[in-house]
Protein backbone atom coordinates (compact mmCIF):
# COMPACT_ATOMS: atom_id res chain seq x y z
CA UNK A 1 0.00 0.00 0.00
CA UNK A 2 1.33 3.62 -1.16
CA UNK A 3 2.18 5.42 1.69
CA UNK A 4 1.30 9.16 2.42
CA UNK A 5 4.93 10.73 1.61
CA UNK A 6 4.95 12.78 5.20
CA UNK A 7 3.10 10.62 7.45
CA UNK A 8 3.00 6.82 8.79
CA UNK A 9 -0.70 6.38 6.71
CA UNK A 10 -1.99 5.26 3.57
CA UNK A 11 -1.85 7.60 0.84
CA UNK A 12 -5.61 8.53 0.07
CA UNK A 13 -5.89 12.15 -1.62
CA UNK A 14 -8.95 13.75 -2.55
CA UNK A 15 -10.23 16.85 -4.78
CA UNK A 16 -9.30 19.11 -1.62
CA UNK A 17 -5.42 18.29 -1.75
CA UNK A 18 -5.53 20.55 -4.95
CA UNK A 19 -6.52 23.64 -3.71
CA UNK A 20 -4.05 23.56 -0.82
CA UNK A 21 -1.84 25.84 -1.98
CA UNK A 22 -5.16 28.60 -2.18
CA UNK A 23 -5.22 28.22 1.29
CA UNK A 24 -5.59 31.80 2.53
CA UNK A 25 -6.46 30.91 6.00
CA UNK A 26 -4.03 33.62 8.15
CA UNK A 27 -2.75 34.77 5.09
CA UNK A 28 -5.63 36.76 4.23
CA UNK A 29 -2.88 39.87 3.72
CA UNK A 30 -0.44 38.62 1.86
CA UNK A 31 -1.36 34.95 -0.03
CA UNK A 32 -5.22 36.64 -0.07
CA UNK A 33 -4.66 39.76 -1.26
CA UNK A 34 -2.43 38.07 -4.17
CA UNK A 35 -4.87 35.72 -5.35
CA UNK A 36 -8.05 38.64 -5.35
CA UNK A 37 -6.43 39.72 -8.16
CA UNK A 38 -7.39 36.46 -10.20
CA UNK A 39 -10.73 35.30 -11.66
CA UNK A 40 -9.97 31.24 -11.29
CA UNK A 41 -13.56 31.11 -13.62
CA UNK A 42 -11.14 33.07 -16.20
CA UNK A 43 -9.21 30.40 -18.49
CA UNK A 44 -5.58 32.16 -18.73
CA UNK A 45 -6.18 33.32 -15.13
CA UNK A 46 -7.08 29.52 -14.20
CA UNK A 47 -3.54 28.57 -16.06
CA UNK A 48 -1.40 31.00 -13.97
CA UNK A 49 -3.30 30.04 -10.77
CA UNK A 50 -2.81 25.71 -11.55
CA UNK A 51 0.91 26.60 -12.96
CA UNK A 52 2.03 28.29 -9.77
CA UNK A 53 0.05 26.90 -7.22
CA UNK A 54 -1.01 23.30 -8.43
CA UNK A 55 1.75 22.34 -10.45
CA UNK A 56 4.51 23.45 -8.54
CA UNK A 57 3.30 22.44 -5.05
CA UNK A 58 3.17 18.32 -6.27
CA UNK A 59 6.73 18.88 -8.03
CA UNK A 60 8.30 17.36 -4.84
CA UNK A 61 5.99 14.01 -4.75
CA UNK A 62 7.40 10.95 -6.16
CA UNK A 63 5.99 9.66 -9.51
CA UNK A 64 3.88 7.02 -7.63
CA UNK A 65 2.14 9.90 -5.46
CA UNK A 66 0.98 12.00 -8.45
CA UNK A 67 -0.32 8.84 -10.33
CA UNK A 68 -2.40 7.79 -7.47
CA UNK A 69 -3.35 12.04 -7.55
CA UNK A 70 -4.24 11.92 -11.13
CA UNK A 71 -5.33 8.94 -11.19
CA UNK A 72 -8.11 9.91 -9.13
CA UNK A 73 -8.59 13.26 -10.12
CA UNK A 74 -9.16 11.76 -13.43
CA UNK A 75 -12.33 9.17 -11.73
CA UNK A 76 -13.18 12.37 -10.10
CA UNK A 77 -13.90 14.33 -13.74
CA UNK A 78 -15.70 11.36 -14.85
CA UNK A 79 -18.06 10.86 -12.15
CA UNK A 80 -21.08 13.46 -10.27
CA UNK A 81 -19.94 16.87 -11.29
CA UNK A 82 -21.30 18.00 -7.87
CA UNK A 83 -18.50 17.07 -6.59
CA UNK A 84 -17.00 19.80 -8.17
CA UNK A 85 -18.67 22.53 -6.31
CA UNK A 86 -18.75 21.12 -3.14
CA UNK A 87 -14.91 20.95 -2.79
CA UNK A 88 -15.15 24.92 -3.07
CA UNK A 89 -18.05 25.25 -0.57
CA UNK A 90 -16.53 27.24 2.35
CA UNK A 91 -16.56 25.20 5.69
CA UNK A 92 -16.39 26.85 8.64
CA UNK A 93 -15.62 24.39 10.76
CA UNK A 94 -12.60 23.24 8.46
CA UNK A 95 -8.70 25.36 9.56
CA UNK A 96 -8.59 26.09 5.85
CA UNK A 97 -9.71 29.01 3.93
CA UNK A 98 -10.04 29.62 0.11
CA UNK A 99 -10.41 33.05 -1.65
CA UNK A 100 -13.73 35.24 -1.08
CA UNK A 101 -15.70 34.83 -4.33
CA UNK A 102 -14.10 30.86 -5.07
CA UNK A 103 -17.21 29.29 -3.47
CA UNK A 104 -19.29 30.92 -6.66
CA UNK A 105 -17.32 29.86 -9.26
CA UNK A 106 -20.00 29.48 -11.93
CA UNK A 107 -17.91 26.10 -13.77
CA UNK A 108 -16.17 24.58 -10.83
CA UNK A 109 -15.51 21.44 -13.22
CA UNK A 110 -13.83 23.11 -15.89
CA UNK A 111 -11.25 24.45 -13.20
CA UNK A 112 -10.56 20.60 -12.24
CA UNK A 113 -10.21 19.77 -15.60
CA UNK A 114 -7.59 22.46 -16.73
CA UNK A 115 -5.80 21.07 -13.44
CA UNK A 116 -5.85 17.76 -15.26
CA UNK A 117 -4.67 18.82 -18.48
CA UNK A 118 -1.59 20.62 -17.20
CA UNK A 119 -0.72 18.12 -14.50
CA UNK A 120 -0.85 15.91 -17.59
CA UNK A 121 1.57 17.81 -19.37
CA UNK A 122 3.81 18.81 -16.33
CA UNK A 123 3.89 14.99 -15.27
CA UNK A 124 4.17 13.42 -18.32
CA UNK A 125 7.54 10.96 -17.43
CA UNK A 126 6.38 10.51 -14.01
CA UNK A 127 2.98 9.11 -15.04
CA UNK A 128 4.43 7.10 -17.88
CA UNK A 129 6.74 5.26 -15.50
CA UNK A 130 4.45 4.51 -12.93
CA UNK A 131 1.84 3.05 -15.51
CA UNK A 132 4.74 0.47 -16.39
CA UNK A 133 4.62 -0.81 -12.53
CA UNK A 134 2.67 -2.96 -11.08
CA UNK A 135 0.11 -0.59 -8.57
CA UNK A 136 -0.45 -3.83 -6.29
CA UNK A 137 3.54 -3.85 -5.22
CA UNK A 138 2.98 -0.14 -4.03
Amino acid sequence: MLMHPFLDIPYNPNLGHFLGGFDIYDREESLGVELSEYDPGCPSDREFLISRFVVKRFAGLSYRHKFVLFFMLGEALDGDSKVFAEVFEHDPISPSLLPPGWDEMKDPKAFFEDVYVKLSEAWVEDLYKASQEDFSTW
